[in-house]
């Protein structure tokens, strides 16, 4: 996980040499981890939690949630969407009627970026508040070639994790992928470690979007699937809106190592709320003195 912010810091060389067989632990090295949560109940957001209303088991273990909320910080938005051949003609202006729709819904102090894929990947646009100039790149976009659905996502993915704000990637395609380089597990591994909640959206077929069905599980985030190209600008705005609606929770790890990857549990007591959260973080290397 990137963004773990740095509390103090005091050596643990002498711990590690008394008792070199026990990882370390957060103890002497705090740092605050933050998680995105979308909370609902009955199909809805479920709002006005508080910190008390939620448990984090970090690897198992019980955390103190220190802050919960909601608060409207900036977005990233950053939209990868298919270029390949099969979005040519009426589904490309069902695609790109989507970005605008979607792009009109930001706030002055968000961001967006567009990437899109064919068999080629490119960055048409890097973050930026000129949401302007992200529409004019998705005016330009000629369909055409293969489908290189992972290496598409990964590029958005490793755009996202900015130092400012919230990330958010839509990732939409009509098929699966045909012309990656990227294995699709290595995609998968790369976004789980980031900070990035990653929404798919895919048309519904014979063909079985699994691949975005998983990098969205494992960010915290889901899978809409739509009839038509028809519907993808009520499912982008849909998208924008629930996750302006999701929860940014913070603690500080206790009695868990400070290294290797570990396994994140979020629940919330006393209700029957459904909890969409990312699988888990990549602690820091604290021997090698630096927070990521």
């Amino acid at each position: 996980m990137r963004r773990l912010v740095l509390v103090a810091g005091v050596g643990l060389g002498a711990a590690a040499a008394a008792a070199p067989q026990t990882p370390p632990t957060f103890s002497t090295a705090i740092q605050a981890v933050r998680v995105d949560v979308l909370v609902s109940e009955d199909e809805r957001p479920l709002l006005g939690l508080s910190p008390a209303d939620f448990e984090v088991r970090d690897n198992g273990v019980l955390q103190d949630v220190s802050f919960a909320s909601t608060q409207k910080l900036p977005l990233n938005v950053i939209l990868a969407l298919d270029a390949s051949a099969s979005v040519s003609g009426e589904p490309l202006q069902h695609l790109q009627a989507a970005g605008r729709t979607l792009l009109g819904r930001l706030a002055p102090e968000d961001r967006a970026a567009l990437v899109t894929f064919s068999q080629e990947v490119t960055l048409r646009q890097a973050l930026t508040q000129e949401v302007d100039l992200v529409g004019r790149e998705l005016a330009r976009i000629e369909p055409r070639g293969e489908s290189a659905v992972f290496d598409g996502s990964y590029a958005a993915v490793m755009l996202g994790d900015a130092d400012v704000g919230r990330d958010l990637v839509i990732v939409f395609s009509d098929g699966v992928d045909t012309a990656s380089w990227l294995p699709g597990d290595r995609v998968l591994d790369a976004a789980r470690r980031s900070d990035v909640v990653v929404y798919g959206v895919s048309v519904r077929s014979t063909q079985r979007p699994d691949f975005l069905r998983e990098l969205s599980r494992l960010t915290g985030g889901s899978l809409l699937e739509v009839d038509s190209t028809r519907d993808l600008g009520p499912a982008f705005v849909r998208l924008l809106e629930e996750f302006r609606q999701r929860y940014l929770l913070s603690y500080v790890p206790q009695g868990v190592s400070s290294q290797g990857w570990h396994d994140l549990k979020v629940t919330v007591k006393r209700r029957r709320a459904v909890v969409n959260a990312r699988a888990g973080y990549a602690a820091s290397e604290l021997a090698g003195g630096a927070a990521r």
